[in-house]
């Protein structure tokens, strides 16, 4: 039985080592939440927001994930006894998947360690090791571009995402594909495209991509579908995909080949789960895309990624890709293109948190 005590939220900034530029804004430090979760027998169980302090990505903020989970998530589960995390009651709270995700993951958290078990074991997964590949947002110039990927393969990534928008795409990968002909390569457009730039976007299946994830609207389904007709290179939805029916819509108009699933981005693992096994008996591939995680979310996000449906390398890899210093203790590692998971109870990493900007409930 698990029975929560206490929660507390930590929240802090981390500035980034380099800035991280898409097709929609450039970060520099990410403003992070992290829950700590705290059952009758005094275990700790940890979760995390990745939503950004401003809304370019989803509609949330991580002052609406503080809001949500200290005025309505907190109350709504304080109260309840489960014996499992699938037995977690949020649906009264509408959306806001990334504040569900923070409470959900510190759940999964506390239940694995309750159970002895390493978490991507009791989540269904069928490995610790689990294959990274690098994201790589836009850069100032082609060299430092060409050394950035340069750096990646160098460093063991076995796949290369790039960013993409309109007047920064075909020369981008005639450049890439010039120095790298055979590399895995596939690219991020972040919405950037309409369906008018269907005779642009068709020129993209030149360049043996491994998919185009998201290159229009955020919320579309039937343009995406439109477009994929047209297309050799697959499409992979990723923010159109929220929750499984997300998924059926997507699936059954035919809108694409790939869906990333963001822990994040669904609400959690129940939800991850379920998106994933619904891919799998529809023959659709699913992978992990990355959020600029702190630690907690990174290795939950890695954890959900040994499902075995994940049929592309992860994006979140080494922790100092991104970070000065990460809050986990082993910082996540790659070693030959893989992230190898320990096999302690819970996320089994020990969380060393700032002691900063804390707010308590």
């Amino acid at each position: 039985m698990l029975a929560f005590k206490k929660l507390r939220i930590h929240r802090f900034k981390m500035p980034l080592k380099y800035p991280f530029a898409n097709s929609l804004t450039t970060i520099k430090e990410k403003d992070v939440i992290i829950t700590e979760l705290i059952d009758q027998e005094g275990r700790k169980g940890y979760g995390e927001s990745v939503a950004f302090d401003s809304p370019w990505y989803t509609e949330e903020t991580t002052d609406t994930v503080q809001h949500m989970i200290e005025q309505h998530l907190w109350p709504l589960i304080k109260t309840q006894r489960i014996e499992h995390p699938q037995e977690l009651e949020l649906h009264q709270v509408r959306r806001n998947q990334m504040a569900k995700t923070a409470i959900e993951g510190a759940v999964w958290d506390l239940y694995a360690k309750q159970q002895k078990k390493p978490l991507y074991q009791v989540i269904g997964g069928t490995t610790n090791k689990i294959p990274v590949g690098a994201a790589i947002g836009v850069q100032s110039n082609d060299q430092q571009l060409l050394t950035k990927i340069q750096q990646a393969l160098d460093n063991g990534y076995q796949r290369i995402k790039l960013k993409i928008k309109p007047s920064h795409d075909l020369y981008l990968l005639e450049k890439v594909r010039e120095h790298f002909p055979t590399i895995p390569l596939m690219v991020d457009a972040n919405s950037a495209y309409t369906l008018k730039d269907i005779d642009h976007l068709k020129k993209l299946d030149q360049f043996n991509l491994m998919m185009i994830e998201q290159p229009l609207a955020h919320d579309d389904f039937i343009d995406h579908a439109k477009l994929q007709e047209q297309l050799t290179t697959p499409i992979c939805l990723d923010e159109s995909v929220n929750t499984l029916a997300d998924v059926k819509t997507a699936i059954e108009l035919k809108s694409c080949k790939v869906i990333s699933i963001k822990l994040a981005k669904v609400g959690g693992f129940t939800n991850g789960i379920a998106i994933h096994d619904y891919c799998q008996k529809h023959n659709i591939p699913v992978w992990c895309g990355g959020m600029l995680e702190a630690g907690v979310g990174r290795v939950q996000s890695l954890a959900l990624a040994t499902l075995p449906n994940f049929q592309f390398p992860a994006d979140p890899g080494a922790s100092n890709r991104y970070w000065h210093q990460d809050i986990i203790r082993p910082e996540v590692e790659v070693h030959d293109g893989y992230v190898t998971l320990p096999d302690q109870p819970g996320i089994g990493y020990q969380v060393n948190l700032p002691t900063y900007q804390k707010a308590l409930i």
